[in-house]
């Protein structure tokens, strides 16, 4: 898909198109909610409507240089958003714990989110660790990421791994919810976004 002709709304975001290394991407940073964690901050492609199939996306993050001690290069996508931007799922990356020593951090490579109630900070408040995991991938490098979503399930894999990273078995917005697709990015990220594919099976 060329997102240079495709409809993008930024949501709490600033989007434009650049070239980096030689290719014509898309870069995405937040704009507003700047210190608040998994909110409704990305691009959203305002022409798709996604309920279940495929969605395959190459994206790159480097922290910025006012990043604050705890970014760690937050990239993904959200899909199935709501027109009002109220609810959506997500799923997104944390490359800076993709080859870190620290075994807590390095179990937090991946983490899937639903908004606006269970979010990340919820889940750990609660001991949940279902919707985490680890990923061996770093900041400034390009991620494959291919999301297979199948009425409540959700299947995550990176870099054409056979194995997925995470499986969500029930996400939050049940097997009915649908609507648009996004390129999620939080706090001190600096995003870069290519080669999407989005394949529907409905």
């Amino acid at each position: 898909m060329n997102l240079e002709s495709t409809p993008i709304e930024a949501v709490n975001t600033t989007v434009e198109s650049t070239i980096l290394n030689g290719e014509s991407v898309l870069k995405v940073t937040k704009k507003e909610k700047l210190m608040e964690f998994d909110e409704n901050t990305y691009a959203k492609l305002t022409d798709s409507i996604f309920h279940n199939g495929t969605i395959e996306v190459k994206m790159l993050s480097r922290l910025l240089p006012d990043a604050p001690d705890f970014a760690r290069g937050f990239i993904g996508i959200a899909f199935r958003i709501n027109e009002d931007d109220t609810h959506f799922e997500s799923f997104y990356v944390r490359p800076t714990n993709g080859r870190i020593d620290d075994p807590v951090r390095k179990n937090r490579g991946v983490q899937y989110f639903s908004y606006p109630k269970y979010t990340f900070d919820y889940f750990r408040n609660l001991g949940i660790t279902d919707f985490e995991g680890p990923a061996e991938i770093g900041l400034d490098e390009w991620i494959s990421l291919k999301a297979v979503i199948n009425d409540a399930q959700g299947k995550f894999y990176l870099n054409d791994r056979e194995e997925p990273v995470l499986v969500v078995e029930n996400m939050k917005h049940g097997a009915d919810a649908k609507g648009a697709i996004g390129f999620f990015v939080d706090i001190g990220t600096e995003a870069f976004f290519k080669d999407l594919k989005i394949t529907a099976t409905d």
